[in-house]
């Protein structure tokens, strides 16, 4: 008795545990809300115009200070990305200069990027990069979507994985992009830094906020907003973090289907092959 007793205690325990994790998990840190994306659950796929026009607010404004080394010009051209035809890579690679060699002379030269090149970075090294920005340190885009996310405590990582939520990356991108606000009063924002409520480090971050109304032109009707660029933007951020999205859920799917297929033809045959064995 007194061992199923202690049973209880400790399930009680372990139940009072699981119910208070969330609630510290949520004072941790800043709430970010869940956001709606074309690409969540197990059949969502990327929309094609949203990638392209989070393709121009990175060139025209995140490109400056970010870097995207991991992802190829070519990439631009696959399937299940921004859809670009190879024309079009080709012509946005042209705009980019990358350092190769050496020549016959030994000598390292500079020359316009093919689709084989990868995005360079906008400063030499990390020094340079720390000099013109404050000391903050730029991070490169390529994986930000997967490695930036508001972490939910237990047990609500069990339930994302039945709901098969993994957008937390892009919902933290979008909130820490809309999430600039101006100094609160009674809070004291050192120099050089601006006020965010949603980010994970604390409220003050070192990068000036970079969107603003009217700031990236589309030409295809799509409101020019900073809450659209924000959207967009981290929707693209993660194409290039995770650029065969489509095709993994697409396998996924066909391996599913092929589990339950084969379950049942063994269930069946099992059933044939012991339908005359006594039990």
């Amino acid at each position: 008795m007194s061992t199923m007793i202690k049973m209880v205690r400790a399930l009680t325990a372990a139940a009072a545990i699981a119910v208070a994790a969330p609630a510290f998990a949520a004072g941790d840190g800043p709430h970010i809300e869940r956001q709606q994306w074309s690409f969540a659950g197990p059949f969502g796929t990327f929309e094609r115009g949203q990638l392209q026009r989070g393709f121009k607010v990175y060139q025209e404004v995140c490109a400056a200070c970010h870097g995207l080394r991991q992802v190829a010009f070519r990439n631009l051209a696959e399937e299940g990305g921004p859809s670009f035809s190879e024309e079009q890579a080709k012509v946005i690679a042209a705009e980019y200069t990358v350092v190769d060699g050496p020549n016959d002379d030994g000598d390292m030269y500079d020359r316009p990027a093919i689709l084989a090149d990868k995005f360079p970075s906008p400063f030499p090294n990390e020094q340079a990069a720390r000099a013109s920005n404050g000391g903050a340190y730029p991070p490169d885009f390529s994986l930000l979507a997967k490695a930036r996310a508001a972490h939910r405590g237990f047990p609500w990582f069990v339930f994302d994985a039945f709901t098969q939520y993994q957008e937390q990356g892009p919902d933290y991108i979008y909130a820490l992009l809309t999430g600039y606000e101006e100094d609160p009063e009674g809070i004291e924002v050192p120099v050089g830094q601006y006020y965010n409520h949603s980010f994970l480090a604390g409220q003050f971050i070192g990068m000036a906020p970079p969107l603003s109304d009217e700031l990236v032109e589309y030409t295809d009707d799509t409101p020019m907003t900073t809450e659209q660029y924000a959207r967009d933007v981290s929707a693209f951020m993660m194409w290039a973090a995770e650029p065969h999205l489509e095709a993994r859920k697409k396998m996924g799917f066909r391996v599913i289907i092929f589990l339950i297929v084969f379950a049942g033809l063994l269930y069946f045959t099992k059933k044939h092959l012991w339908r005359n064995v006594e039990h």
